[in-house]
């Protein structure tokens, strides 16, 4: 692209006005000051694209590939590796205005719903039918359904429900041709040739903008009761997982392991009393539903007292009210607390076979440590599906020789264990080198060929993932 013309951001935003009635464009007057989200870098582009309908962004795509501008999508800029990073002359391609529930299925327990969504206005829409969606994250009030969709999220519920993949009935986008991809399923049956969809979950933009999506539902379980136990290492915490998911009464709702650094830190920040758990010790959160609320707490209690000396507690807490639970949440879910010391810290997002979680923490403890004296992390994450969240404690960016002795310290042996370099944030722009050296080579090159198919002239949010 770079032998054709550029625009300005002055020059490109009256170049689109006019393009559709229901495309509406800022130019960098309105950006201007507007908080950028999670990466400084999100509003570069100064131009930004907000359609009201596929149609609306199919006529914004068609120029720009006429015109050999590059489009990056955008969600609601939560995201955590450059996914959305723009430059000035490209068109920043939000779903802003496709904020539209189309319609809830009740008896079918499906939802049809436009991208820019949120996870929570969602979920809050659907709460007075009994339904919920089947997926959680955190950062649910930020993230939206389309952007969920091109990182494929997990979240808390990945353990029992699976992934954003999963979750997806049905998919509307607009290609790079600026040609509309229509797969409005909303049917969990279908064997009828290649599921083209799945290119574009997980495909953080690169095959086209998501602006449509089918999603399925689960019925509401809303008594809830959440403890706080001490453990000694990951094998016990997914004992007391396992335990509960196989209790007649409970559903399992979340298990969420907080290795000892992250816990010792955050509790003396928060002014969290751990005076009850065991020195050194790790904390799982859990969270279960039953037919009452009072049921669900009577049978959490008698299930870890079962196994209390089996999996060797170091302490517990039951949430004896809905305040005490959102304490014990906030330990997990405020987790960038460690920024406020270490500004622009390095993270990280892999995940590993529950399994061999253990020995992964002690051989990364060991490789870190081997880099320098003080080289530590943070540790926390999805125990039950193996996915962990990796903070170093130091401050970045780091020098480049550093950076790599770090990223190989972190992603020693994942891909050999048949784990992931990446769980659930995506590749974007920080991942890239990781993506080149852990992500098998033919299947890099079939992506490559894709996207040439797709997109030969690069246009959509180049630079990311492998392209």
């Amino acid at each position: 692209m770079s032998s054709h013309p550029t625009f300005s951001p002055h020059d490109l935003a009256p170049a689109l006005e006019g393009l559709h009635p229901e495309l509406r464009i800022l130019g960098p007057e309105a950006l201007a000051g507007r908080h950028p989200g999670e990466d400084p870098g999100n509003l570069k582009a100064g131009v930004m694209a907000q359609p009201a309908s596929t149609e609306a962004a199919a006529a914004l795509i068609s120029w720009c590939r006429a015109n050999h501008v590059a489009v990056v999508p955008q969600g609601g800029l939560s995201g955590l590796v450059g996914g959305g990073t723009s430059l000035a002359g490209q068109v920043l391609l939000s779903s802003n205005r496709l904020n539209r529930i189309l319609a809830i299925h009740v008896d079918e327990e499906t939802v049809e719903v436009e991208a820019g969504v949120t996870l929570e206005a969602l979920q809050a829409a659907l709460a007075p039918h009994g339904l919920t969606t089947g997926i959680d994250l955190g950062s649910r009030g930020s993230a939206t359904i389309g952007g969920m969709v091109s990182t494929n999220a997990g979240g808390i519920l990945a353990f029992r429900n699976g992934v954003m993949r999963h979750q997806i009935l049905g998919l509307e986008a607009v290609l790079p041709s600026g040609e509309i991809f229509s797969d409005m399923t909303r049917v969990v049956k279908v064997s009828a040739g290649p599921d083209l969809k799945q290119l574009l979950i997980g495909g953080e933009g690169a095959f086209g903008f998501v602006t449509r999506v089918v999603m399925k539902l689960e019925s509401i379980r809303q008594h809830r009761a959440v403890a706080l136990l001490g453990v000694a290492d990951a094998a016990r915490a997914l004992l007391v997982a396992a335990r509960l998911r196989r209790h007649p009464a409970l559903m399992l709702e979340a298990a969420e392991m907080m290795w000892p650094r992250y816990v010792r830190d955050h509790a003396a920040l928060k002014g969290f009393d751990l005076s009850w758990l065991e020195g050194g010790s790790a904390l799982l959160l859990v969270e279960v539903s039953g037919e009452s609320a009072e049921a669900a707490v009577t049978h959490l209690e008698e299930a870890l007292a079962d196994v209390w000396e089996e999996a060797d507690l170091k302490g517990g807490l039951v949430a004896q009210s809905s305040d005490q639970a959102r304490r014990f949440w906030d330990l997990r879910e405020d987790s960038g607390f460690y920024f406020a010391a270490f500004p622009d810290a390095p993270s990280f997002d892999v995940s590993m076979p529950p399994s061999l979680l253990d020995r992964y923490v002690a051989d990364l403890t060991e490789r870190l440590s081997a880099i320098g004296d003080g080289y530590e992390a943070y540790v926390y994450g999805h125990i039950a599906d193996g996915n962990l969240h990796i903070a170093l404690a130091a401050p970045g960016p780091l020098l480049a020789d550093l950076k790599a002795k770090v990223e190989d310290g972190v992603y020693a042996g994942i891909l050999a264990s048949g784990g992931s370099f990446s769980a659930e944030h995506g590749v974007g722009l920080d991942k890239r080198s990781a993506y080149l050296s852990h992500v098998d080579p033919v299947k890099q090159v079939l992506a490559r060929e894709i996207k040439n198919l797709l997109d030969p002239e690069r246009i959509f949010n180049p630079g990311k993932v492998p392209f």
